[in-house]
């Protein structure tokens, strides 16, 4: 059975067309610029995972026809990345069970804030017909944790928020990484093997306070050496089609329901 990464959604917070600046530099014509916000979901040895829940996790999840999930991680607390939490509702319904989050102490406190109604105690069930019946797992940069029988490790990813994280699949067979300036120097040691497939985030061309520029994402790929990287959270300034022109031929941007094997 193959592994796959299947990019739920490849757009920035406001999505693509945003309601302010449209579809920006983004041509119309080609459907791959149409973009949801960004959820990933991961199946590597027989375990399915989703990265982050999006606003847009409903319409995601049916057009994949996701229906059951092994656990869900957290890379960061911002609202693009986490409010489609309550969709997971319908996971609860399907498996009759609660299932298990992980995020880091800063993030877990947010979701606690935000979403009380939906923290299970793990002992008890919560009422599945009324409201997602999560597990809370807090998980701290550089100390692996298993999932049955996957080997996963977050990474601190810099400059973005307060905490935001990465996540090392067995050693570096997959990579995913969030929202970031810069990796932490320990992030590249949690890397020990070369990636299949590495996510890298590249929400604009230029780059922000917040946000890597192409040239620091190439810089972290450079470094990390990955067989290929999938360019994800692009935003309106980012067009498929000359994104994937400028940049290396192991380099290509994601557009939504992407699939790669691996």
């Amino acid at each position: 059975m193959a592994n796959k990464v299947i990019i739920l959604g490849a757009g920035a917070a406001p999505g693509v067309p945003s309601l302010g600046w449209g579809f920006g530099n983004c041509s119309p014509e080609n459907p791959k610029n149409t973009r949801m916000r960004t959820s990933t979901y991961v199946e590597y040895n027989g375990v399915k995972l989703l990265i982050d829940t999006d606003p847009d996790l409903r319409t995601q999840l049916i057009n994949q026809n996701i229906r059951n999930i092994d656990g869900v991680l957290y890379t960061h607390y911002h609202a693009d990345h986490l409010h489609g939490i309550d969709d997971l509702r319908e996971i609860n319904r399907i498996s009759g069970q609660s299932l298990n989050f992980y995020a880091g102490k800063y993030t877990l406190k947010e979701i606690k804030q935000r979403f009380d109604y939906l923290i299970s105690s793990g002992k008890e069930i919560s009422n599945i017909i009324r409201s997602p019946s999560l597990i809370a797992n807090q998980v701290t940069a550089n100390h692996p944790f298993y999932i049955r029988n996957v080997k996963i490790t977050p990474i601190k990813l810099l400059d973005h928020c307060r905490e935001c994280y990465g996540y090392v699949f067995d050693d570096g067979v997959y990579v995913h990484v969030a929202d970031f300036k810069k990796l932490a120097s320990s992030a590249y040691e949690m890397i020990k093997v070369r990636p299949k497939v590495m996510t890298l985030p590249l929400t604009n061309i230029v780059g922000a306070v917040q946000h890597a520029s192409l040239e620091e994402v190439l810089q972290v790929a450079e470094r990390v050496k990955p067989e290929k990287v999938i360019l994800n959270h692009m935003s309106s300034e980012c067009d498929f089609d000359h994104v994937n022109d400028i940049t290396p031929d192991y380099i290509r941007p994601a557009y939504d329901n992407m699939v790669v094997e691996f």
